[in-house]
């Protein structure tokens, strides 16, 4: 993944590395366009009709990314990697990559500690990724769950954790780490 990219929108770019990764695959073999709505459809149901309308363009020739409308901040981290993977495939984020806690925990973190301020994007952004979160299964649906109670300033790491497996604790603990760090500054 490029390192120019924030911490933020790393997150955002691995935690949709599938959905980029099909994308590009599909675009650079035009025989496969078919397979691309049913795809767009479900990303239009999930409510991101701006970002399906971005993908379509982009997989009808369009590479510049002002004329694609607008698009919010995770949008924007969707479509830089898509772009860039049409550019130079060896910079797409590996779909089966399983991000660890201490990289994953600074973006989200960052989401947390903005819509805890008011920030209405930040908490749209975690809304749909604890949904997502929530039907991945597992402590990333148990984490999933908690994103209201982390917004809302819950800070008891025992209580966050229980029922999580070690992976799930560690990236409660590394998100609570860096909240810290955040509410110190």
């Amino acid at each position: 993944m490029p390192s120019t990219l924030t911490p933020k929108e790393q997150q955002i770019v691995q935690f949709h590395a599938a959905l980029i990764h099909r994308v590009v695959m599909v675009c650079l073999n035009r025989a496969r366009l078919p397979q691309l709505e049913p795809m767009l459809a479900l990303v239009t149901e999930n409510g991101w009709a701006n970002l399906a309308a971005a993908i379509r363009q982009i997989a009808n020739g369009q590479r510049d990314v002002r004329a694609l409308g607008t698009l919010d901040e995770e949008d924007r981290a969707i479509v830089g990697a898509i772009l860039r993977g049409l550019q130079d495939p060896t910079t797409l984020p590996d779909p089966e990559a399983k991000p660890e806690a201490s990289a994953a925990a600074p973006g989200l973190a960052g989401m947390i500690d903005a819509a805890a301020r008011g920030d209405a994007n930040a908490l749209h952004m975690l809304a749909q990724m604890a949904e997502q979160m929530v039907r991945a299964g597992g402590d990333m649906a148990r984490l999933g769950g908690l994103m209201r109670q982390l917004v809302n300033g819950e800070r008891d790491a025992d209580k966050l954790t229980r029922g999580m497996g070690g992976q799930g604790r560690e990236l409660v603990y590394a998100i609570l780490t860096e909240l810290g760090r955040l509410a110190s500054h």
